[in-house]
């Protein structure tokens, strides 16, 4: 097995760890500390990570309660934190399936030691993968998950880094494609509304980094056509079935669009 460690390159920011030091973790290095840390004079991207991570948890409680789903596909997975999809689906339902799918070396070798399953009745699995290679991941992930059952397919903030609106549009597309009736789209990206954000998108491009872009809402709205969005809609990411704690105390995140949906 390659030693991934040897293919991370530190002197270049990387979006999973500079998601990692805003939210307050440590498995970042100089270049993502100082790429976060101008990112904050355009914009208060550590409440933004925040609060996504929220959103995520919330899902992933409604897709293993709710809607009664046992298999995850996580792709653009980041770094771990606190309350990964596979610690709460596996809390909610012991005998879940969840598999993580990213690309960058540093996700891979921290994945190898801390996405460990917590029940022994369920799956925890990782796969290496760019998602422009959708038949990749999934001919990979037939392998772990039953493609006979329902699967929740999750995007987290990741589809802006996409080469271009069509190509994102195409991976949904082909993924969910795949699923069977009954799965599940969960997904939310920043959008387009706000200039200060906009201008923080270009700014990481020229440092470096793998671009992230913007999307228009109505691009966004495009990834659940033909699926039945679950209520409440397409929203901001803290809009979407707060917590009480959370209601009247969550900052409006305006910038960000998100939602689930099932597939008929």
């Amino acid at each position: 097995m390659s030693d991934p460690a040897r293919e991370i390159r530190t002197d270049v920011p990387g979006a999973a760890r500079i998601w990692n030091y805003w939210l307050g973790g440590k498995d970042n290095y100089e270049a993502d500390r100082l790429a976060a840390e101008a990112a904050l004079q355009y914009y208060d991207m550590a409440t933004f990570a925040r609060q996504s991570r929220q959103f995520l948890n919330r899902v992933v409680r409604f897709l293993a309660g709710e809607a009664g789903i046992r298999q995850f596909l996580d792709i653009g997975t980041g770094l771990p934190t606190m309350q990964n999809t596979h610690e709460i689906a596996q809390s909610i339902a012991p005998e879940s399936r969840i598999v993580y799918v990213d690309n960058d070396p540093i996700v891979l070798a921290h994945a190898r030691v801390l996405l460990r399953n917590t029940t022994p009745e369920g799956v925890t699995d990782y796969v290496e993968a760019d998602y422009h290679e959708p038949d990749v991941i999934l001919e990979r992930a037939r392998t772990i998950l039953d493609f006979d059952r329902p699967i929740a397919v999750m995007f987290m903030g990741v589809l802006g880094h996409a080469r271009s609106f069509e190509v994102s549009h195409s991976i949904v597309k082909r993924v969910m494609d795949a699923v069977p009736s009954g799965s599940y789209l969960a997904l939310w990206d920043g959008n387009d509304t706000n200039p200060a954000l906009n201008a923080l998108a270009e700014n990481y491009a020229k440092s470096g980094g793998v671009p992230y872009i913007q999307q228009p809402i109505e691009h966004i709205r495009g990834y659940f056509r033909d699926l039945e969005l679950v209520e409440p809609g397409l929203v901001s990411v803290t809009e979407w079935r707060p917590a009480p704690t959370e209601v009247g105390a969550a900052t409006p995140l305006p910038e960000t669009t998100g939602g689930v949906a099932r597939k008929p």
